[in-house]
Order: C-alpha cells, then sequence, then structure tokens
C-alpha cells in the first residue's frame, strides 16, 4: 500500500511540474477567455443599467409606494405592513444596493464616452442623465448621502463621506446643465444600446431637461436656492426654451417598452413578469381612495368597455361588488373584505399591468405639464396654470390610451374635466391645507398623483412635500399616523461605514423614518 501511495504521488507531483513549466511558457494564451471580453464600451454598459434601476423602481413602487400612497392595501393583519406606516429598517436596503451598484456602471460610461479613443459626447450626456435620476432617487429616499466619493472602490475609498442633500442637489443641477450642453451636439449613439429613445439624442436632450425641472421644483421651497430655482424653472419655461428643450407629448415620455416575456432569450422584460408570480400580482387589493376618484371622474382609463377583454387600461380587474376599493389603513382585527385589484392573465387580458409594454416609466410629459401648471400658478412663468393643467389630464389619459384626447384644449377634454367636475377655477386659492377644500394646489396634485401612477417614488416624494392629494386617514395607522419622511440607511452601512455613518446621523438627524430630509424642513 506504501509503495502504491508513493508512485501516485510522483505521478501527481510530475504532473504538477510539467503544468507549472507549461504554464509560464504559454500562460497569457491558454487562460484568455476566447468568448468573453476584458474591456467594455459605453453602449455596452447602458441598457442593462437603466433596465436594472428601472426595474428596482418598479418593483418598490409597487409593494411600497403603491401601499403607501394608498394605491394598493396588502390586506393583513400582520405586523410590518407599509400600508399602515409600519416600515421596518430591512427596507431600506434593496433600493440603496441596487441603484448605487449600477451608479458604478452609469459613472463608467462618462469615463469611457470621455477617452480619446472613444470619446462621445452624448453618451456622456446620457450618462450625467442618468446618474442624476438615479442619485435624486437615493437623496429623496434617505436624505445626506454618499455622493462625491460614492462608488470608487477602485480608488481605495471604501468608506465614502456623505454629501449634504442641498450639495447633492446643487451638483445635480450642474451636471444637468452639462447634458445640456454636451447633447447640443447630436453625435450618434447605437439605437440598439439605447433601450428609452433608441439612440434618439434630441429625446434624452429633452428628458434631462425635463428632470431638471423635476428637480428645481422640489427645492423651490427651500428660502437658500428657492431664487436661484425659481429663476431656472422660468428660463427653461419661458425666456431660454429654444435652448432648453422639454417633454412636449407622449413620444418624448422616457420609458423602456418591454418586449420580453420570462424566456431566457427576452431582450427587455418587465420585472412584474420575471419577479413576480401571478398570484402574488393579484393579492392587494386597490384602495377605495385610488378607485372612488377614477369612478366619480367616469375615467376613461378604468371603464373596462375602453380597453380589452373587459379589463380597463390599468388593468383593473372587479371585485365581488365591482370596481370598489378598500380602505387604507384601517384598524387590525376588522373583517375587510377584497375588492378590486390589479389583474394579471396575460393569456386573458393583454392590456393589463402584468403584460402591458407601457408600464416601465421613467419619466412622462404629463409630469412636466402639472410642473409647468404649478410654476404658472404661482406666477413664476407665464399664464395662469389653466392650459398646462388640462394638457397635463390629457397626457396623462393619451399616455395609456393614445389620442383619447386630441389636445388639452379639445373639446372631448372641456367636456371630460366638466362631467368630472374638476375644471380649472382661477379664484381658487393657491393653497389650502385644510382637508377635502379646494385650492389649486389640490387641483395639480390630485391630478398629478394619478399621472404618476408606476412611476418609482414619485407620489410619495411629491406628498412628502406638497402634503397633497389629501389622503384618507385611517385609525388603524402606525407611527402616530404620521407618514414616513424617509427610509434609514441600511445596515451594512453602519457597519462598513462607521465613522461616516455617525457623521451623517450628527448632521441630519436620528436614522429613523420621520427625520425630514432637507428639502422638507421648514
Amino acid at each position: 500500500m506504501k509503495t502504491r501511495n508513493k508512485i501516485t504521488s510522483y505521478i501527481l507531483l510530475s504532473i504538477l511540474c510539467l503544468s507549472a513549466f507549461s504554464c509560464k511558457k504559454d500562460f497569457n494564451e491558454v487562460n484568455t477567455d476566447p468568448i468573453g471580453q476584458s474591456t467594455t464600451t459605453a453602449g455596452q454598459l447602458l441598457a442593462p443599467s437603466l433596465v436594472n434601476v428601472l426595474s428596482t423602481n418598479m418593483v418598490r413602487n409597487r409593494n411600497f409606494n403603491n401601499e403607501l400612497m394608498q394605491v394598493t392595501v396588502d390586506i393583513s393583519d400582520a405586523e410590518g405592513k407599509v400600508f399602515r406606516y409600519d416600515v421596518r429598517r430591512n427596507w431600506a436596503d434593496y433600493t440603496w444596493n441596487n441603484w448605487y451598484l449600477e451608479l458604478t456602471n452609469l459613472r463608467d460610461i462618462y469615463t469611457i464616452a470621455d477617452r480619446p479613443e472613444s470619446l462621445n459626447a452624448s453618451y456622456k450626456g446620457i450618462s450625467l442623465i442618468s446618474q442624476a435620476w438615479v442619485f435624486q432617487l437615493l437623496t429623496d429616499v434617505y436624505g445626506d448621502i454618499p455622493y462625491t466619493e460614492a462608488n470608487k472602490g477602485k480608488e481605495g475609498l471604501i468608506e465614502p463621506a456623505f454629501d449634504k442633500q442641498k450639495d447633492i442637489y446643487l451638483d445635480l443641477f450642474s451636471k444637468l446643465e452639462e447634458a445640456n450642453k454636451l447633447l447640443t451636439t447630436g453625435t450618434a449613439i447605437s439605437a440598439n444600446a439605447d433601450p428609452v429613445y433608441q439612440g434618439d439624442i434630441n429625446k434624452w436632450r429633452r428628458f434631462g431637461n425635463s428632470l431638471y425641472l423635476r428637480l428645481l421644483l422640489r427645492v423651490s421651497g427651500k428660502a437658500e436656492v428657492s431664487a436661484q430655482a425659481i429663476a431656472k424653472i422660468k428660463e427653461i419655461a419661458d425666456t431660454n426654451k429654444a435652448n432648453y428643450p422639454i417633454m412636449e407629448n407622449n413620444t418624448h415620455t422616457a420609458k423602456i417598452l418591454w418586449n420580453g416575456t420570462n424566456s431566457s432569450t427576452a431582450v427587455y422584460s418587465s420585472p412584474f413578469m420575471i419577479n413576480v408570480r401571478a398570484v402574488d400580482f393579484r393579492t392587494p387589493a386597490i384602495t377605495d381612495f385610488f378607485l372612488r376618484n377614477l369612478g366619480a371622474w367616469a375615467d376613461p382609463r378604468i371603464n373596462p368597455q375602453l380597453g380589452k377583454n373587459n379589463v380597463s387600461r390599468f388593468g383593473i380587474a372587479p371585485g365581488p361588488d365591482g370596481y370598489v376599493g378598500v380602505p387604507s389603513g384601517y384598524d387590525a382585527g376588522n373583517s375587510i373584505k377584497k375588492q378590486s385589484y390589479f389583474y394579471s392573465d396575460a393569456t386573458n387580458a393583454p392590456y393589463t399591468l402584468q403584460t402591458d409594454r407601457y408600464t416601465g416609466i421613467i419619466m412622462n410629459c404629463a409630469e412636466v405639464d402639472f410642473i409647468l401648471a404649478e410654476a404658472a400658478a404661482k406666477g413664476w412663468i407665464n399664464g395662469t396654470g389653466e392650459a398646462y393643467y388640462l394638457k397635463g389630464i390629457a397626457d396623462a389619459i393619451n399616455y395609456w390610451m393614445p389620442e383619447r384626447f386630441t389636445s388639452g384644449s379639445s373639446p372631448e377634454v372641456i367636456n371630460y374635466v366638466n362631467d368630472a367636475d374638476i375644471q380649472w377655477n382661477n379664484t381658487l386659492p393657491l393653497e389650502n391645507q385644510v382637508r377635502n377644500s379646494s385650492s389649486k394646489m389640490q387641483l395639480i396634485q390630485i391630478q398629478k398623483y394619478y399621472a404618476l401612477f408606476l412611476v418609482d417614488f414619485q407620489q410619495w416624494f411629491e406628498y412628502r412635500r406638497t402634503k397633497h392629494p389629501f389622503l384618507q386617514v385611517g385609525t388603524g395607522l402606525a407611527n402616530g399616523g404620521q407618514m414616513p419622511a424617509r427610509l434609514n440607511y441600511p445596515l451594512v452601512t453602519q457597519s462598513t461605514n462607521p465613522t461616516s455613518y455617525r457623521n451623517a446621523v450628527a448632521a441630519q438627524g436620528a436614522d429613523d423614518i420621520n427625520t425630514l430630509v432637507w428639502w422638507q424642513k421648514p
């Protein structure tokens, strides 16, 4: 037995020696992957990054934003239900991790497109817009965040400092200014690399400037930047429109049209198809708040006869009592019967949320209309706000039902708002925070709420900024009935970046869901 073991050892040793000699002789040739690549291009990074960010947004829109903002109710008496404002700390991890992961790729796009051998101004501009989009989400969800030193692990920066939200916003403005200039040149990019606009640089420029308006409006209430923000809104919308093109119709809407399924051959597959089982998609009930307004307005988006296979364009299926919602924030222990829900059967309902190609919204034209309506109502730009308000209603409905209305001033729109009793009234006060009272802000924001359906966390952000629309206040709410103002920082950040974490908490306030972010503070 010992002799056999010695022979075996000698054989193995000989093989190892020969292998070592061979590796030294032609190591690089043998160990080069003949299929993979050691380098990449800006175009190869763009689509996967945008799809992954958007997928993250859609997942959290469905199970977090919609629960907070009374679109759906995941009916249960269990603890940790978001619709009751019982937000646990583990909700913070998913978006933080996914957004920062893709920001590395989005920044690399700029770096690659800035090299002499691959110089491309358009990819640089698109990178800046995409970064601004994701960093806006991060800072509006968490407040102060790693920004200047973020995504620099390759450079040895593994404990990045947290930047103040004000400084982040000011730098995002600079990024969007640079992007607007870079995209003016119109350098061609590959249509196949661009899942949003298929290589249309002019539309990317419109998206960047529209995003700029969103950010400017969000901080316009802060005294230290208000004058700057309002002046820039006026420049973009009024005095220098030619140099700042924005979204004007639904062909300019930033979206990814899902063209795949859950098969391995899919190009762009909706996360609703990949990550959510049909039965889980149908589980949450739609709220009374969401349905009652649409029903009172006889809104065509929930009319099953105007959809397909008797399912509305919003993909709503009737409950036992018809198109009826359930109350949000109800007391635990009450027997709540599930009513209407979002349909998901791809076989029977081609026009549903589960299968509709149009659910991948990054930013839509209707949001821009309502931004301008608010700016006009506040006297920052020309007009009263009425024309923008009507256009916003038309664009929001037309997105789901193309050419339902020919324009914001068409007789069909006028008839719709008159019948729905949601006409613009210029004699109303700009603001009135008395619940269920009328004001221009309530008119604008209730319509904007529906225009922002499926758009990441924007309903939540806008509610935090304006306290509109007036949501129903259930008696079963946790957190003292107070809408969460942010998400806490992920636990992994506390352990891996403790010094920067402690500094951020000292500057911003306690790391909990009720600490206001900078633009929310008086």
